[in-house]
Parts: C-alpha cells; sequence; structure tokens
C-alpha cells in the first residue's frame, strides 16, 4: 500500500492530466472554430457573381445566429418545456408549477421582495445618478470626479457584495468593529446595533444600496451626456423668459432628456430584475431576502427541483421582456429624433 506522500503525488500527477486534458479540449475547440470560420471567410471573399453578396451576407451573420440560437433560443425552449414536467422532468404536470410559484406563500414573499427591488433600487439609482450629473457639471475636474463615481460599475455585483458585507458587520459592542455602519452607529451614541443583515425588513433595503451604488455611475455618465446635448438655443431662450433654478430644471432639461432618463431607467430596471449576485453573496437567500433569480437557482441547482425553477425562470423571462422590449422602442426613438 503506498505511503500518503507517494499517494499526494499520484494524486497531483492524476489532477495535472486531467487539467492538462481539459486545457488541451478546450483549445482545441477554439481553434477548430476558428479554423471553421477561416475557411468561410476565405470562401466568401473568392465567391464572385450573384452569389457574392447573399454568401457575405451569410457569412457576418450565420455566426452570430447560430450563437444565438445555440446559447439563447435552444435554452429558452428547453425551459419553458421542462417548466410543465415533475421536479426531475420525468412526468408532465401542466401548469402545476406555475400554480405552485403563484399560491405559495413563501413564494409571495420572493415575488413582493423582487417589486420592492425593481421600484425602489432604479428609482434611487436613477435619481442619485441625474443629481451627480447635474452637481458634477457645474465644478472644476468634472472628469475626475466622473471617474470616481463611475468606478464602481468595473467592480462585479460579487465584488461588491463583498465589499459591503464587511460594512455590514457586526459585532459584539466591547469588541473593535469592522463593520463601517456599526462603527457609525456606536459613535452616534447607539449603544448596541442590531445585526444589520438579519434585521429584516431593513436588510432588503440595505442590499438594494449595493444595487444602487453600482449603478448610479451608469446612470450619472449617460444623463451628464444628455444634459450637455440640450441646445444652448434652448436654455438661453427659457433664460430670457424668466425661467429659472428649478423652473429651468423642471421645464427645459427633463423635457429634453425625458427620452435618454426613461432609457436609463429601463436598464437598471433590468438589471435589478435578474439581480443574483448580491443576494447570494451576502445573505444566501436567507433572513427574508430573497428575490426571485435567487429563488430560480436554489430551486433548479440547490433543490434539484427543475420543475420549479425552470417555472420561475419563464416568469422571470416574462418580466424582463416588456422591458426590454420599452427600450428598444425608446433608443429608436431617440435615433429618429436626433
Amino acid at each position: 500500500m503506498p505511503t500518503a506522500p507517494v499517494y499526494a503525488v499520484h494524486l497531483a500527477d492524476s489532477a495535472w492530466t486531467d487539467a492538462t486534458i481539459k486545457l488541451g479540449n478546450s483549445v482545441g475547440a477554439v481553434a477548430g472554430f476558428l479554423g471553421i470560420l477561416l475557411l468561410v471567410f476565405f470562401a466568401a471573399g473568392r465567391a464572385s457573381g450573384r452569389l457574392s453578396r447573399p454568401l457575405s451576407i451569410g457569412v457576418m451573420l450565420g455566426p452570430a445566429a447560430l450563437l444565438l440560437v445555440i446559447g439563447l433560443i435552444v435554452p429558452l425552449i428547453r425551459t419553458v418545456y421542462l417548466s410543465f414536467y415533475n421536479d426531475d422532468s420525468t412526468k408532465a404536470v401542466g401548469g402545476r408549477n406555475y400554480g405552485w410559484a403563484f399560491t405559495t406563500d413563501s413564494i409571495h414573499q420572493v415575488l413582493w421582495n423582487t417589486f420592492q427591488w425593481l421600484v425602489i433600487a432604479p428609482l434611487a439609482a436613477t435619481g442619485a445618478g441625474l443629481l451627480l450629473a447635474l452637481l458634477v457639471d457645474r465644478m472644476r475636474g468634472q472628469a475626475v470626479y466622473k471617474s470616481l463615481l463611475f468606478m464602481p460599475m468595473a467592480i462585479s455585483l460579487v465584488g461588491a457584495s463583498i465589499i459591503w458585507k464587511f460594512v455590514y458587520e457586526d459585532r459584539d459592542p466591547s469588541q473593535p468593529q469592522v463593520g463601517l455602519l456599526s462603527q457609525l452607529a456606536i459613535s452616534l451614541g447607539w449603544d448596541d446595533p442590531p445585526n444589520w443583515i438579519l434585521s429584516h425588513p431593513l436588510n432588503n433595503f440595505l442590499l438594494m444600496i449595493v444595487m444602487v451604488w453600482v449603478q448610479t455611475g451608469f446612470a450619472m455618465v449617460v444623463l451628464s451626456a444628455a444634459i450637455k446635448a440640450i441646445p444652448d438655443e434652448i436654455t438661453e431662450a427659457a433664460r430670457l423668459d424668466g425661467a429659472r433654478g428649478f423652473q429651468l430644471f423642471r421645464h427645459v432639461t427633463i423635457p429634453m432628456i425625458r427620452t435618454t432618463l426613461v432609457v436609463v431607467l429601463t436598464t437598471v430596471m433590468i438589471t435589478t430584475l435578474k439581480a443574483f449576485d448580491i443576494v447570494r453573496t451576502m445573505t444566501g437567500g436567507n433572513f427574508g431576502t430573497q428575490v426571485l433569480a435567487n429563488e430560480m437557482y436554489s430551486q433548479s441547482f440547490v433543490q434539484f427541483n427543475v420543475g420549479h425553477g425552470s417555472a420561475l425562470a419563464v416568469i422571470l423571462f416574462l418580466a424582463v421582456t416588456p422591458l426590454v422590449v420599452y427600450n428598444i422602442v425608446q433608443l429608436r426613438k431617440e435615433r429618429e429624433h436626433r
């Protein structure tokens, strides 16, 4: 029987061999895909006559369409199909999974939490972004301030969640505090601040702050560009008519950037509706913080109930689709206006 060091060496060699094989397979798959693309492009470049234009269009759109079908259309159809089956996809149950989603008290709480996220976080992020856009545009060196405010967008939601998890860290008041929020509360005279993450429903709003913090920079940059695009003639004419301060903001700025404002709001709503990383990282959906995207993951990959998870995925897809369509319509209107 091999000794422990020898066994460890064999285990390490086996792991290294397995990793090497997987890496080789990945490199081979990518190389094969690129090789096929090169052959197709070469054939399209040599084509002439009537076939040249349709072949060129097919070459340009074909790979994107293929990836769209494989990565989106097929999984969508399969998810809808599985939503009408039981937990292990062996028996059709009709619309029972959707009935479960809309009649179970725990899912009602999930839907209510998701609705709160959908309303509060986008409005707060867009409002804060608009306010910062107005303030920063009046300051010198605005590029520096905009870069600092936009920086959270460069952080993944998981990274942002870890940062804010430290901010909300709770310890006994007699011990040195790690969490900034607890230390601030103690400094203001709160002898025994609560465990913020466990305090329901406050914890939901604390988690929303992470999303607002990340998305505010995006809203600020886009809205700032829209405000700068307002013609000076319109602003000067309004000032000659006596508009000042809030009147100028209400009757000139807001109407002129309304389309951009709606696009920013709906974009943040789409991101918020799919919020998974924040809840998964900070609470795992516990303590009354569960949302639809995380519940979908939990049902599918933690409780292994594919039927319930697929039904929730379809509900989430149907909730996102109107926002996406509305966003596209608004973007087209803005382009036509320009």
